[in-house]
Parts: structure tokens; sequence; C-alpha cells
């Protein structure tokens, strides 16, 4: 499988930490030491801009958000705490000092979800989901998804063999967790509880041996 390229553009402290654990990463990374080297990148590879994963600091959010017009999905801007504003709630912002086990789990989620085309709504089973209500829905029931309980099923969907719980650790919360096994458990517990008692599926998501898997 061909991994998604993570442009990490003015920041070397965070490329040289996410380049020693790449290996174990969903995503390739790639460096850009100054703003002008992605933008001679860009016009040298005249590519689909909108395809592109960028990590950067907020100063450049102006280049990428008003003249390339990039997808906000697609930015994550790392923002020093002593700046706050409210331009936040618009964008994907990181405070720096950054948790980069945070970041990693974002960025995961996102590419996922990159998959469907930033569709309003994508298909599983015979469910729809609204990626941006998180609304399960199926003929005329719908139930609300708590953000965890959304990507539990993206990624479940998105891999269609059994996935372990430490699987689970790994890709849905984070990559160096030291959650507690049951926590995993009972988040999918209560997600098979809802499906069930709202749409009366007791097999939405099924549980084996080998993990976790919707069909």
């Amino acid at each position: 499988m061909i991994k998604q390229n993570i442009n990490i553009i003015d920041i070397p402290t965070l490329y040289n930490i996410l380049k020693e654990i790449e290996e174990n990463l969903p995503f390739k990374v790639v460096n850009f030491s100054k703003l002008n080297d992605f933008q001679v990148f860009l016009k040298a590879k005249q590519s689909n801009k909108n395809n592109f994963f960028i990590i950067t600091t907020f100063q450049n959010k102006d280049y990428f958000v008003n003249k390339l017009k990039l997808e906000l999905k697609n930015i994550f801007f790392l923002y020093r705490k002593d700046k706050k504003s409210d331009l936040d709630k618009d964008y994907n912002i990181f405070n720096y000092p950054i948790e980069i086990n945070n970041l990693i789990e974002k960025i995961n989620i996102q590419l996922i979800k990159d998959k469907y085309n930033f569709q309003s709504k994508i298909k599983v089973n015979n469910y729809f989901i609204d990626l941006n209500s998180r609304i399960i829905s199926n003929h005329d029931k719908s139930l609300k998804l708590t953000e965890r309980e959304m990507d539990i099923i993206i990624f479940l969907n998105d891999n269609k063999t059994a996935q372990k719980i430490d699987t689970l650790q790994q890709k849905v919360w984070d990559y160096s967790s030291k959650l507690e096994t049951h926590t995993v458990e009972t988040h999918i517990y209560r997600l098979r509880k809802k499906i069930s008692e709202k749409f009366k599926d007791d097999n939405f998501i099924i549980s084996t041996e080998n993990g976790y898997f919707i069909e």
C-alpha cells in the first residue's frame, strides 16, 4: 500500500521526531525547510494541491488558505499558546509544545476520511454516516455518534479483516498508548449496544477471537 505524504514545512524539530518513528506511521514524512521550497515543489510537480496533507506554522496560514485555497481538513497548523485567537475553531490547530501522539491520531483519522474524498456521507453496509453531523442512519432511523464512535466505525469499515484491540489502540487512539484494554472494549461495547437498541442490529460490529470487524 502506498503511503500518503505528510509535508512538514518550516518545522525541522517536528520532522526529525516523526522521521525517527516513520516506519511505524501510516504516512511518509517529507521535509521542506522553508515555505519557498514547498512553493517551488508545487510549481514543478503541478500536482493537485487538494491532495496534500500539510503541517506548518500558523504564520503560513494566509498562503495556504487564501492563495492556494486548500481544504482546511488537509492542513495542520502549529500555534503558540500565548497567541491563541478566536480563529482556532476554523482550523486544525495544535499548540506547541505539541503532543505528538495527539497529532498522529488526528492525521491518521483524517487520512482514512480522505479516502472517501471528503464526502459528506459515507456508506457502511446498509447505513449512511454523515461525517459532519456524526449521525448514522438507516431508512427512517438515525443515531448520533460521538467522534470516537465515528472514528471506530470508519477504521473498522476501512479494514475488512478483524482488528485486535492493540491495533485499535494504536490506530484509533494513538501509537504509544498506555490505554487499558478494557477502555477500548468498553467503547465498542457501548457502540454495539447503541446500534442494537436503535436499529435492532446485533451484527453491525462483529466480535471474534481475532478481533472486531464490520462485514
